[in-house]
């Protein structure tokens, strides 16, 4: 039966919602866990290596080392999500199977926020002694515990005698998560208000775990106990009181006589709520201290809505645990990257500095410039550190770096750690590189253009992607953007992006309506175009609108050492002001090579734009071109020539132009393996190759794929991105010196740095 509105009719909105929830659970096969194999079983060999006889050595050497088993079996990347259903989300004691749900979804966001895996594991156990007794007993399985919706004060003693008897870590999240993240805002909240822990009033509802958890981090971080005043169902929490009392709730205890939340919310600078709906009225906001700090937590439904804190206190600020309002607290900022931290140094447990070390990482990012992936996830939102935006959000890429970085350090330095790691900025690097997925093959192109401070010229300056990659410019490379566009509009879509950069005093501007070197750009572009039909009248209104001939013309004219354009239109467009302005003394386009990352590895595709049908001798200068930026990622190049036709055993165009190719490489003796001409199954499978062409002069798989047909490098290149998950880099236009690129309207701004640094990078390096 449908649910009734208050007007009687039924919740269409709500049964829809309901109906796309459960589907989205069952569809296309039920629940939102499967488990994969990691390594190959194909064959008898496989096998014999995967069970018996071969996994008995695996079985020894950790039966001789026990910490080796984080080599030979996946306990070292491992953690069990552990309830038992009696206490979950805003569902209450529901039982153990019914969490399950809850517990593959925790599953879930291990996965996909920090790489790790994880079992879920629900247990019918009341008993908190039986119920910790079992935990244990799961540890040769795990590297990790997360205790989840267990009700207090249990969860309190199943954690405490988990953590005496394991020597893994062992992390209650309802308690500690919400700790953290709550410490993060208030430490932000704080920062914004402009106050100290130790001078703050807290005035606390909820004597559950992660209420005395939030309150436990509080005194931490500097709060003094004696300025904290808990309440409950049944009022302050004062010294005395029998009803409710857990030896937890006593450690808050605060006077000697009974009160109730409006007794003594008077004067409060932080109203921490864990507890149901209503709790907080707008009378006990008039009553708190100036621009109160208000964290109403309860799920679904807080303490108090926003809206009615700002209709008291306009300057207050605000945190929920909702989704749909600024400030969610949300546990999944903390245990996905706490947990890598603490897995990847083998950490025996995950203590208090540990926990210091995720808060203030936390706090940070969110002070620091937004990332362009989260304003992508997130978009229409305003995400400026200040009241509103106190924490970052979850689809923050940068979270893993930052996050489980400082927590292996701390781990390290409290001495908790089994696996120290040598180079935390390797470390940290590497877990860049697990969500940028082109952060390591691009850091041999970075470093090499930080070796030069070259001007980056962007010819759609406005675009919020250019602002986001000009920022990062700024803050991670050395070389200057410049940007063409009006002022006014740049300057008000980098504050409306949360970027603190602005025109002329971070970056220089190009100013297409009023520019100083407007008559000398005209007229240089109308000296190079007289004789092709272009009168004055005609340079000056390009150089008046269009943004690729006037940042060509800089180039030109040496106000800038590279050109990006081509974040909107057609790339054939901006080729053609390119081949203008700068196709002289010996360059000119000859191919666009795009680089794909893959899961298994990087993959080049050439030449996905720039020759329709491309000659023999301009395949040849292709491949050419694409070995040398190939050997600039730090990939040895092995070029397969592309073809339908497989080693000759086909008449067709496209075969003979590449047999006409290979030859005019093998006459110049190139010192690189290419092969050809094969279809693209042959170049990326050497034992077909081997079958079709047993002398083949190239052994392994080909890793740069040069096609006969722009037609055939572009479908290729866009299949391996929107159906197999490629990442591209690019495309780098080849034959023009490093001195334009032109990208496509889908890429990033993420991929507009990428070609900042491959634009960056001077000319010496391509040789």
């Amino acid at each position: 039966m449908a649910e009734e509105r208050q007007d009687g009719r039924p919740d269409d909105a709500k049964q829809t919602a309901r109906k796309a929830a459960l589907d989205y659970h069952e569809f296309p096969k039920p629940g939102k866990l499967e488990i994969r194999a990691t390594k190959p079983l194909a064959n008898g060999r496989d096998l014999a290596r995967a069970y018996s006889p071969g996994v008995a050595e695996a079985c020894l050497e950790i039966k001789a080392d026990p910490a080796t088993a984080s080599r030979y079996t996946s306990r070292g990347n491992l953690v069990a999500v552990v309830t038992n259903g009696t206490a979950v989300l805003g569902l209450g004691n529901i039982g153990a199977l019914a969490s399950k749900p809850v517990m593959e979804g925790k599953a879930v966001l291990f996965k996909k926020f920090a790489n790790i895996d994880c079992f879920d594991i629900e247990l019918n156990e009341s008993d908190p002694v039986k119920l910790a007794e079992i935990v244990c007993a799961l540890e040769p399985t795990f590297g990790a515990i997360n205790l989840e919706d267990i009700k207090a004060p249990d969860c309190f003693i199943v954690e405490q005698l988990c953590r005496e008897k394991m020597n893994i870590p062992v992390f209650h999240d309802d308690q500690h998560g919400t700790a953290i993240v709550v410490g993060a805002a208030a430490t932000n909240a704080l920062h914004v208000a402009g106050k100290r822990f130790d001078s703050i009033k807290v005035v606390s509802t909820g004597g559950g775990a992660a209420g005395i958890a939030c309150l436990e981090m509080l005194v931490k971080l500097g709060v003094k106990r004696e300025n904290v005043w808990l309440c409950d169902l049944d009022g302050l929490v004062y010294n005395g009181r029998t009803s409710q009392m857990t030896p937890q709730k006593e450690a808050f205890a605060q006077g000697s006589a009974p009160a109730t939340l409006d007794d003594v919310i008077g004067g409060a600078d932080l109203f921490l709520g864990l507890s149901g709906p209503g709790v907080l009225t707008p009378a006990m906001v008039a009553k708190m201290a100036k621009d109160p700090i208000v964290f109403a937590l309860a799920n679904p439904t807080p303490e108090i809505l926003p809206d009615e804190v700002r209709s008291i206190a306009p300057g207050a600020i605000i945190a929920t645990g909702r989704s749909d309002f600024p400030n969610q607290v949300n546990n999944v900022l903390c245990f996905p990257f706490i947990f890598r931290g603490a897995l990847d140094v083998g950490a025996t447990t995950i203590n208090k500095e540990m926990e210091l070390a995720c808060i203030e990482g936390i706090a940070a990012l969110a002070r620091a410039t937004t990332s362009a992936e989260a304003a992508a996830a997130y978009r229409g939102e305003r995400l400026t550190f200040g009241p509103d935006y106190l924490i970052p959000k979850p689809f923050d890429p940068r979270l893993i770096g930052v996050v489980a970085s400082a927590v292996a350090r701390a781990a390290m330095e409290t001495g908790v750690a089994t696996r120290p790691i040598a180079d935390l900025d390797a470390y940290r690097a590497k877990l860049d590189g697990s969500v940028f997925k082109s952060a390591l093959i691009m850091r041999p192109v970075f470093e090499a253009a930080r070796q030069a401070t070259r001007r980056i010229i962007f010819a759609e300056g406005e675009d919020e992607r250019v602002l986001r990659a000009a920022n990062a410019m700024l803050e991670e490379m050395t070389d200057k953007p410049i940007l063409i566009g009006r002022p006014e509009v740049i300057a008000m879509r980098a504050e409306r992006a949360g970027l603190p950069i602005r025109p002329d005093r971070d970056f220089e501007i190009v100013n297409p309506e009023s520019d100083h070197r407007y008559r000398d750009y005209w007229q240089t572009y109308h000296q190079l175009m007289e004789r092709r039909g272009i009168t004055p009248d005609v340079a000056r209104a390009v150089l008046r609108t269009n943004a690729t001939a006037i940042g060509a013309i800089a180039v030109h004219r040496g106000d800038a050492d590279s050109l990006i354009c081509g974040t909107f239109g057609q790339y054939l467009w901006h080729l053609n002001y390119v081949r203008q302005v700068l196709a002289r003394d010996g360059l000119r386009p000859h191919g666009a090579l795009s680089l794909m990352i893959q899961e298994d590895g990087p993959l080049f595709v050439a030449d996905t734009h720039v020759n329709a049908v491309p000659t023999p001798e301009q395949i040849a200068e292709t491949v050419c071109g694409a070995v040398r930026h190939v050997r600039r990622f730090g990939v040895t190049p092995k070029v397969a020539l592309c073809s339908h036709s497989n080693f000759g055993n086909l008449d067709s165009d496209s075969g003979r132009r590449m047999r006409a190719a290979l030859e005019l490489l093998d006459a110049r003796e190139a010192n690189f393996d290419y092969e050809g001409e094969m279809s693209a199954d042959a170049a990326l499978d050497p034992e077909l190759r081997a079958r079709i062409f047993p002398n083949s002069r190239m052994e392994g798989a080909a890793n740069v794929l040069v096609f006969a047909y722009t037609d055939a490098a572009n479908t290729a290149r866009n299949m391996l991105k929107m159906r197999a998950g490629g990442l591209e880099v690019g495309p780098i236009l080849m034959g023009m010196g490093n001195r334009a690129h032109i990208v496509t309207p889908s890429i990033t701004a993420r991929g507009l740095l990428n070609m900042s640094a491959i634009a960056g990078t001077p000319v010496a390096h391509y040789s």
